[in-house]
């Protein structure tokens, strides 16, 4: 662990700022640009073929759907659909598998060439490395992505931006927030706005929403972690209520996500990073709080580091947290404990954007490999890089407890030979 120098998955010709996995194909959709500017800079959705060649994995673009003017700043993945923020609206998008257009690549010499250029490793690297589309082999899987609806999602009036969504776990709801201080809920696919209601002064840097729909969570600029049960609020948490080092209002809420608890069907957590409102020149700690939640209790608290965090994570298993930071670095967490287990200092040379953990469906499982945890990050660095956590081995329980029984039997042995009638 420590700084050195990863890998690159993948690399965009502009900048990255969102990316999930979808539970079904397995394929990695990345997304981001360089909005209205003028620059030449794209903006872009990228799906990526991911495959586990051996111990590494690699990855192919598969399509790239244009998005005009507007960068893609976040997405949510709800079944065949994309929600994306783009600017102030949340444009949903449907993408769908098609045949590939002829069984040799194209039926043609020019699809002969694109299979030899394939086989040299340089042309088709080069190619995946720039994202470029026209290189792409014809015989790949091939991706159609339609536009069907558009929300304004975001309402402030100098620069409107949506900053977090996410549907809802049952797919009936997709929820905004932005830069004016709403949330917003709309009825899905209807698109129907359902809830606009003022959640925080200032902008919302994230939300979620418990799997049974009943708890939605916000955090946002003004240091509020809030609790709401439709468009009221239930409550208002405090990490710190037993730390009484840290002053008020000296950390905001960055983050939220819950996660499930291995082996507990019906258990759920709440995770939250706090970080330092203000830098001083000796930067101080960020912070990691479980919550219960059910009932919001505080759980656990631990530091995770001076750099500031900048995203957070959880796998489907919630078995472990991600976390990024705004100099680049990426670590995992154990989350029970919250205790560090993997950490790479600055593998991106800029702010950590987001992560995905590979899902817990079949096709995730396959892509995982012998790896007990995988994990993508990507940065404003262009780059998507690959995490992983190897299988820790493990023993049965019952060779355990067998050896256990041999050196009870052994120490009574030893002691019956030096104190003879010891039993």
């Amino acid at each position: 662990m420590g700084k050195r120098r990863m890998p690159d998955l993948y690399r965009a010709p502009f900048p990255l700022y969102t990316i999930k996995v979808d539970p079904k194909t397995g394929w990695v959709i990345t997304a981001g640009g360089g909005g209205g500017s003028k620059t030449g800079i794209k903006n872009a959705v990228h799906f990526l073929g991911l495959e586990l060649v051996g111990d590494q994995h690699c990855a192919t673009l598969v399509h790239s759907h244009d998005t005009d003017t507007r960068a893609t700043m976040n997405l949510a993945i709800g079944g065949d659909v994309i929600a994306a923020g783009q600017d102030g609206r949340c444009s949903l998008m449907r993408f769908r598998q098609r045949q590939p257009r002829g069984k040799d690549g194209g039926g043609s010499e020019q699809g002969a060439a694109r299979r030899r250029a394939g086989k040299g490793g340089k042309g088709s690297e080069g190619a995946a490395a720039r994202g470029n589309v026209s290189e792409m082999n014809d015989n790949t899987t091939q991706i159609s992505v339609d536009t069907f609806g558009e929300v304004q999602s975001d309402l402030n009036p100098q620069d409107p931006l949506q900053k977090c969504v996410r549907f809802s776990p049952d797919l009936s709801l997709l929820l905004t927030g932005g830069t004016d201080g709403h949330i917003r809920v709309w009825e899905y696919p209807s698109l129907k706005e359902k809830l606009d209601f003022k959640a925080h002064e200032g902008e919302i840097e994230d939300l979620d929403i418990s799997p049974n729909n009943k708890h939605l969570v916000t955090v946002g600029r003004d240091f509020a972690c809030s609790i709401w049960s439709g468009n009221q609020l239930a409550m208002s948490l405090c990490w710190h209520e037993k730390m009484p080092q840290i002053a008020a209002k000296s950390y905001r809420y960055m983050s939220c996500r819950f996660g499930k608890v291995e082996d507990q069907k019906d258990t759920l957590r709440l995770y939250t990073v706090q970080i330092p409102h203000k830098r001083d020149r000796k930067p101080p700690q960020c912070y990691l709080s479980k919550w219960d939640g059910q009932n919001f209790l505080p759980m656990l608290t631990n530091p995770c580091g001076t750099e500031v965090i900048s995203t957070l994570a959880v796998s489907d298993s919630g078995t472990f947290l991600g976390l990024g930071t705004v100099t680049g670095s990426v670590a995992i967490y154990v989350a029970f404990s919250l205790q560090k287990l993997y950490y790479v200092q600055e593998c991106h040379g800029i702010v950590v954007t987001d992560l995905a953990f590979l899902p817990d469906t079949p096709k995730g499982q396959s892509l995982k490999g012998n790896n007990e945890a995988a994990m993508l990050s990507v940065a404003v660095d262009s780059r998507c890089q690959m995490h992983t956590v190897r299988n820790r081995r493990s023993f049965p329980i019952w060779l355990v407890l067998f050896f256990c029984g041999l050196m009870v039997v052994g120490a009574i042995l030893l002691l019956q030979h030096l104190f003879p009638g010891f039993i």
